[in-house]
């Protein structure tokens, strides 16, 4: 704080001067005032008090007078903030004794320590690396106030609104101080209702499922999104304005969304305010252009949107972005494709003409990368699908946005483009923020198959930023043991080629089944590559030792005769097609998948076992989904039978409601399954949400799956053994917990054998933590 304004202390150095009991006069014989009588006044010298810690050569290197120069209000006053300005004093003083101007200050503290009290959710680490503030650092006001204020953005993001920090300074010796920032966590902030106003068309609860902000309510102990976050409301705003626009909502505008901080500071309410608008549906849809030789009529073909249909924004960008590649394709490397949109308001219909206009002739001259502080750069670059040199396309920039996002070594990438050294080239700067992609896991569950499961597993799928995928799991139930190593190269050899070897051993048993158990070890060579966007091929080699132990003195003469131990050398292959939306959790598109091995170059066993499998998802209204898949394999010995060990055992995973190995051929005598060399399966599915919240992951589905396994090269009287197609029908449930996926069905077979085993109920529980 100033002790007194620089007028002030002009006024109060002026009184000193005068002799005591003299009267100060009011004027010069001269007619000049006493102020103007000052500024006459030069100085002769300048004495500093007041420092310890700064030289007083510091503090006259602020200062805009010098001996010789004469007083000044102006430049004493500049001198003055100049001083505080610094950050090193807690106050300064200016007087005049006769022509010596004093200049004494009080210097701020030194800071000894800092520390944290109260904080348990963010790290003494992570404060620290927030604020600006450290020992051997000069202690200001200022600073602390920014300090504060960061402090409580940080527990605010984490959403705990109701944290406080009080800073407090314990003074030292030697003009040093300890500064204590005491902090009061508080509670999660937590969102206690959200409502909606304007919403005609659509039920509050259909509108909490679309925004990624939730209610608080118990079970939702393992995720953040029932905190407040502005910025999640943000975006929230941005999905209801694509989920109405998409659903034929082209006037629909977002008015507000407030949050209200509850009286006891523990929660919020928010409230969405939206304008719903009417619903459209398209009207003429063209595509037009002024450019020569571009055939419009053959790219209406790409077009998504058809007149009649209901007004869908993602449509729309669909169909630019589909053009757009088209267009590249046939060589127009700069063009732009605009969408003219016209309402008509009393027919509600929306006519667009997708205009193709003659783009702006860039080139990207350079690509930045940014914020990739493991990840080396060509990691990234491989995934660009434009090069330094290229045509700038915005087509193939989303592309690449879409590409790296697909690595999953990123919280956040964003590609933009600003101006390079000439009009016609750009500066692509592709900023990423990198995210942990090392895994220790452990596993716990059980199967109505396996029984009890246990797994651990370590996988970095970034070793040495190189993208680099290397891991090793443990598995362990009361019927299987298993353990593989894996590591795969993406780009081997800087190309568009996948590389990578494993290591496995597993012990089945197969005791219920076929009465042995089974022990495999070995190591398989892989390499793949993509063909298209959604069309990958992959080859291996494997060579394996499968050996058939432990069997049961009343197992099946079929199986005893395959004791011992055999060798596989085999070469395979497989070509997959997938254009589904979500590789993980599909709703729609299909996928298809043909793989063939050849076993005999090499070891005791020769064979060919082609296998084709597919799988098409249909959505019929929201959240319901139908789907048909199907698989198929057949497997024939090259000069000799097929082992037991490599034949196909059909069942739960296949056909529900029967057991593993429960259909297919069987020893009459023994009981025991002996594999197929045939078999095919098929199965029709509906799934839907069961009424819950959506965010529990809870649905439900019927099904009905029909198929068989037949054939063996053995021929006995003893081998039950029938072609005849198995239908099953049944219910079931699949959660998606916190905990991992639970998934229950009930299996009903309704045409079976006599000799089939079947197997109602079928229950699987897997975790990860």
């Amino acid at each position: 704080m100033f002790r007194a304004t620089v007028l002030g202390l002009l006024a109060l150095a002026v009184l000193t001067c005068v002799p005591y009991g003299t009267p100060a006069r009011a004027q010069s014989t001269s007619g000049k005032s006493q102020a103007q009588a000052d500024q006459d006044i030069i100085i002769r010298g300048i004495r500093i008090e007041g420092t310890n810690r700064i030289e007083r050569e510091t503090v006259s290197s602020y200062l805009l007078l010098k001996p010789g120069d004469k007083f000044s209000d102006e430049r004493l006053d500049r001198s003055l903030k100049s001083l505080f300005a610094t950050g090193l004093f807690a106050d300064v003083t200016l007087r005049r004794e006769g022509d010596v101007l004093v200049v004494r200050v009080v210097e701020n503290p030194i800071i000894n320590r800092l520390a944290f009290e109260g904080n348990k959710k963010i790290t003494d680490e992570n404060l620290r690396a927030e604020v600006q503030l450290r020992p051997r650092v000069v202690y200001t006001r200022t600073k602390v106030q920014t300090d504060t204020k960061r402090i409580l953005d940080l527990y605010r993001l984490s959403g705990r609104f109701a944290a406080t920090v009080e800073p407090k300074v314990i003074p030292l010796e030697q003009n040093r101080v300890d500064l204590v920032f005491e902090i009061n966590e508080g509670e999660v902030t937590g969102v206690r209702r959200i409502a909606f106003i304007g919403n005609r068309r659509f039920t509050d609860s259909k509108l909490r499922e679309v925004i990624r902000t939730t209610e608080s309510v118990w079970w939702r102990f393992l995720t953040t999104e029932d905190t407040y976050d502005p910025d999640r409301l943000t975006f929230d705003q941005e999905l209801l304005r694509r989920f109405y626009l998409s659903r034929g909502y082209a006037d629909f505008r977002n008015v507000s969304v407030v949050a209200e901080l509850t009286p006891d500071r523990e929660d919020f309410f928010i409230t969405f305010t939206l304008e719903e608008g009417e619903r459209y549906k398209f009207g003429t849809v063209d595509v037009t252009t002024g450019l020569a030789n571009i055939d419009t009529e053959a790219l209406r073909s790409v077009v998504t949107t058809e007149e009649g249909d209901w007004y869908n924004g993602d449509e729309v960008e669909k169909s630019i972005t589909n053009l757009t590649d088209e267009l590249g394709t046939l060589g127009y490397a700069f063009v732009e494709v605009r969408p003219r949109i016209e309402r008509d308001r009393d027919a509600l219909t929306v006519a667009i003409d997708y205009n193709i206009q003659e783009g702006p002739k860039v080139f990207v001259e350079r690509i930045n990368i940014i914020g990739n502080t493991r990840s080396r750069d060509e990691v990234i670059r491989r995934e660009m699908r434009l090069a330094e040199g290229d045509a700038f396309n915005t087509a193939k920039i989303r592309e690449s946005r879409r590409r790296i996002r697909r690595l999953d070594y990123f919280e956040e990438v964003e590609i933009t483009n600003g101006p390079g050294s000439a009009p016609d080239q750009t500066i692509v700067t592709v900023e990423v923020k990198e995210k942990s992609t090392g895994e220790l896991s452990a596993g716990a569950g059980f199967s109505s198959s396996d029984g009890a499961i246990g797994t651990v597993g370590l996988r970095e799928r970034n070793f040495l930023g190189r993208g680099l995928d290397v891991s090793a799991s443990f598995a362990i139930s009361q019927r299987t043991q298993a353990i593989d190593l894996k590591y795969t190269e993406p780009y081997f050899l800087d190309r568009n080629l996948s590389a990578g070897f494993d290591v496995f051993r597993t012990d089945r048993d197969f005791e219920d089944e076929g009465g042995f158990d089974q022990q495999t070890t070995g190591f398989r060579l892989r390499s793949g590559y993509e063909i298209t966007d959604d069309l990958s091929q992959s080859w291996s080699y494997t060579l394996s030792r499968n050996r058939l132990e432990n069997i049961d003195a009343s197992a099946s003469i079929f199986v005893r005769a395959a004791e011992g131990t055999t060798v596989t050398s085999a070469i395979g292959q497989t070509l997959l097609l997938d254009r589904t939306n979500d590789r993980l959790d599909p709703t729609e598109g299909y996928i298809a998948k043909l793989g063939v091995d050849v076993a005999g170059l090499g070891g005791t066993e020769r064979y060919v076992r082609p296998e084709v499998s597919g799988a098409y998802y249909i959505p019929i209204v929201e959240d319901w989904v139908a789907s048909v898949s199907g698989k198929a394999g057949i497997i024939r010995g090259i000069g000799k039978d097929v082992n037991i060990s490599d034949r196909f055992f059909v069942g739960q995973e296949e056909i529900r409601g029967f057991q593993v190995g429960g259909i297919g051929p069987r020893d009459s005598v023994s009981d025991d399954a002996l594999g197929a060399n045939n078999f095919y399966a098929a199965s029709v599915e509906l799934s839907f949400p069961l009424g819950l919240p959506k965010e529990l992951g809870i649905k439900g589905r019927v099904f009905t799956d029909f198929g068989s396994a037949f054939g063996l090269d053995d021929s006995s009287s003893r081998i039950l053994d029938e072609a005849s197609p198995r239908v099953s029908a049944g219910v079931g449930v699949s959660w998606d917990s916190p905990f991992g996926p639970v998934r229950v069905d009930v299996g009903f077979p309704l045409v079976k054998e006599d000799f089939d085993k079947e197997e109602l109920f079928r229950f699987s529980f897997g975790t990860r933590f």
